[in-house]
């Protein structure tokens, strides 16, 4: 009997799920620490101390990268193990 030559993906649709959305949530968190400066280079802007720039963006970047490990490293559901 021979097998079915194709495509092999190397995860699993819901591994590719959970990767996608890790990576959702990292660029949502790069996405929110863009901006803050001033448009002159003689004046000082506080806006790039504020919450979201600082604490908000960081922790869902770290929570994108932690998502997306999770995903590399869970067991697939369909692997011959």
């Amino acid at each position: 009997m021979k097998k079915q030559q194709g495509s092999v993906l190397l995860f699993d649709k819901h591994k590719y799920t959970w990767l996608i959305i890790g990576l959702a949530v990292t660029a949502v968190g790069f996405l929110l620490m863009i901006g803050g400066g001033s448009d002159d280079p003689n004046e000082f802007s506080e806006a790039i101390f504020n919450f979201r720039r600082l604490t908000l963006a960081p922790i869902l970047v770290l929570a994108g990268y932690g998502i997306q490990i999770y995903a590399i490293l869970k067991k697939s559901t369909n692997s011959p193990e």
